[in-house]
């Protein structure tokens, strides 16, 4: 190994979709052989269907709050409406409101709509943006919740708890991969061994990931293969709420960034002996 290719001799599996090509270059350039295996499809909701009811649903009263949770979300929301022909009705209709933003990609989709935030998560969590949020009299507010494929039902059942009146508004959902034989594939390298560290960067890839090999047959397999020696790295807490839940270890960089995720694989995974070529 060398200090530039750190992982040279490991094997790395990326779940990822949108960012697969970008986050397997940052691992082959320092060494690692790559295998890739995205765990989800990102499907936008119909301008007609789901997304569009939510717009009306916000545009039905007064709004508080609205809390921007991603930018591609975010941004994807006011496209949508505006080709529906109600984006400057729902920029206007929001502008009276306070933003909060989940970070500088969401902060950005915000400002890019016209509006402008109040407060972003200085460490890119929505568990910060939330108690932001309980630090406020939320009796009676209506707050608007731009969510991700997760539906975040915990952080809409403590704005309920405490008086708040909740709207999400989903605007894309996540479904099984459109190559599931790629997954598969990945899954059996971690059972065969082959795999020394798993990054995520989602928490639908996690959750997936692991009801993939469940309902194939090979989830007790596939858990105590993750146990047995493969690093697990998630980007965040929100990522890592299914690797939790599934008594697995893992590990989190300081910062909520693809990056730092990389950076934690390459400085901790060369301390384990490599069991792969």
């Amino acid at each position: 190994m060398s200090e530039d290719q750190p992982l040279r001799g490991f094997t790395v599996g990326v779940t990822a979709e949108r960012k697969a090509e970008e986050i397997g270059a940052l691992f082959t350039r320092r060494g690692a052989r790559v295998l890739f295996g995205a765990a989800m499809h990102t499907v936008p909701l119909p301008e007609d269907g789901e997304l569009a009811a939510a717009t009306e649903a916000v545009l039905a009263g007064p709004v508080d709050y609205v809390v921007a949770i991603t930018g591609v979300g975010f941004r994807g929301w006011f496209e949508a409406a505006e080709q529906a022909g109600a984006g400057e009705r729902l920029l206007e209709h929001l502008r009276s409101a306070e933003v909060l933003a989940r970070g500088a990609k969401a902060r950005g989709a915000v400002r890019g709509s016209g509006l402008v935030e109040s407060y972003t998560s200085p460490s890119e969590e929505s568990g910060e943006v939330l108690a932001h949020l309980l630090e406020r009299d939320l009796a009676g507010k209506r707050i608007v919740l731009q969510v991700h494929g997760d539906p975040m039902l915990s952080f809409r059942a403590a704005l309920r708890e405490a008086g708040a009146e909740v709207v999400p508004v989903t605007v894309y959902r996540w479904t099984d991969p459109v190559d599931l034989d790629a997954l598969d594939a990945l899954i059996d390298a971690v059972l065969r061994g082959e795999v020394d560290a798993l990054p995520f960067t989602s928490a639908p890839a996690a959750t997936n990931f692991l009801a993939r090999a469940d309902r194939t047959g090979r989830g007790e397999e596939l858990r105590k293969a993750l146990r047995d020696g493969v690093f697990i790295a998630c980007v965040g807490p929100v990522t890592a709420a299914p690797i939790a839940a599934a008594g697995l270890p893992h590990a989190m960089p300081e910062r909520s960034r693809t990056a730092a995720l990389v950076r934690l694989v390459a400085d901790e995974l060369p301390e384990r002996a490599p069991r792969s070529s």
